[in-house]
């Protein structure tokens, strides 16, 4: 299907694209004969999934977010550029109306709130608005930015939250008219549907979709008695995503989400043996330290605010859940205080280049961690090294 629409795509030298402009922005350059020359630069994701950046004048209006309708010269892109996302010169025909339901979501949260930033926060959270470069700089340092940008985190918690909010009206109208029904099924296909609405309204967030295809093929296992927290399973749910959505293969969030989950499922089955509550403090704790060397090598930014994104972690699961109601009733300001007090934090942040050999390593730890457990309390060290490391540097 992506060859095909990459053929159709290429058949002539220009193509007429409907898409959404995802990001905006001015940037500047200097032409052979000496002068400075300002443009601005379009992301763009197509109707058709794929990815794409051109260029516009800039006295173009800001036009993020809104669905347009261009001529795009890609004739003559290859088809790995298509997959993995290409430059082309391109010309705006039409700009259409801004009165998508994701715009109309957005509009009702912003009239919930006075400071601007913290209207883009929510905006970011539940509709996954792309924030400015302010803002995803702030996150960055108080590291939290796995929090704001929809992940199977968020899934998670939005699952736990109507599992137990429909159990009670279900198990109510079960007993009295349907006692040959399963709570445990039918919730479960209710959940689907509403999570799977979400995911199509959102556009298919690469971490969003790993999680739902997760949750689908657990339920699955889970519900012909085998086990679901092993390595298959998220095996099984990464060769299933990528034969149904290939693109994803140049994804860089699909496979941060991917390998949080895997650490998840390391952590589960060599700490099973503790109880539900131990479990649930040190999880935040081990998820930070084996991610903390991906997040070094990969963006190489880091604060001394980072570890109390452990903190803010468990907060969240409260956080999350609580937000969603105030804001459907419309009391979505309730909670701006403490937000204004979080984002008015002056954070210090340094940049550490740290060589991707320590990536290998923290691979091949890892898989071999799945083998014997030395090599788990080596993967354990290795990390926490990192993080000594990295904290010495910023308070040098």
């Amino acid at each position: 299907m992506e060859f095909y629409n990459y053929k159709e795509l290429t058949k002539f030298d220009t193509q007429l694209v409907n898409a959404t402009v995802l990001k905006q922005y001015t940037k500047s350059k200097l032409t052979k004969t000496g002068k400075t020359k300002t443009y601005q630069v379009l992301k763009l994701k197509s109707d058709d999934g794929f990815v794409f950046y051109s260029t516009a004048s800039k006295k173009l209006q800001d036009i993020r977010y809104r669905k347009v309708q261009l001529e795009a010269w890609a004739g003559k892109i290859s088809f790995y550029e298509y997959m993995h996302g290409f430059y082309c010169f391109s010309k705006i025909l039409h700009l259409y109306p801004n009165n998508s339901y994701k715009n109309r979501l957005n509009s009702f949260i912003d009239k919930q709130h006075k400071d601007k930033d913290i209207s883009l926060l929510y905006q970011a959270l539940f509709t996954a608005k792309q924030l400015p470069y302010k803002l995803q700089k702030l996150f960055s340092n108080l590291g939290v930015t796995h929090l704001i940008a929809i992940s199977g985190f968020h899934l998670g918690v939005l699952s736990t939250l109507l599992y137990f909010l429909l159990k009670y009206p279900y198990t109510f109208l079960q007993n009295r008219y349907f006692p040959y029904r399963s709570y445990k099924l039918d919730s479960f296909i209710i959940i689907a549907l509403f999570l799977l609405t979400y995911l199509l309204f959102l556009g298919s967030p690469p971490s969003l979709l790993r999680a739902f295809v997760m949750l689908l093929i657990g339920f699955v296992l889970y519900d012909r008695g085998v086990e679901v927290v092993t390595m298959q399973t998220l095996l099984l749910t990464v060769l299933l995503i990528l034969a149904l959505f290939p693109r994803l293969f140049f994804s860089l969030g699909f496979w941060l989400s991917s390998s949080g989950v895997f650490y998840i499922f390391l952590f589960l089955i060599y700490f099973k043996h503790l109880s539900k509550t131990v479990q649930f403090l040190l999880l935040p704790f081990w998820i930070y330290l084996m991610m903390l060397p991906y997040s070094l090598v990969i963006f190489g930014n880091f604060s001394i605010y980072h570890p109390l994104s452990i903190l803010w972690t468990s907060l969240f699961t409260l956080f999350y859940p609580l937000a969603i109601f105030l804001h459907t009733f419309g009391y979505g300001n309730a909670l701006d205080t403490p937000l204004e007090w979080l984002m008015s934090i002056e954070t210090k942040a340094i940049t550490l280049e740290v060589d991707y050999k320590l990536l290998l390593l923290q691979m091949a730890l890892s898989l071999l961690a799945l083998y014997r457990k030395v090599f788990l309390y080596i993967l354990i060290g290795v990390c926490f090294t990192v993080f000594l490391y990295a904290f010495y540097c910023i308070m040098a």
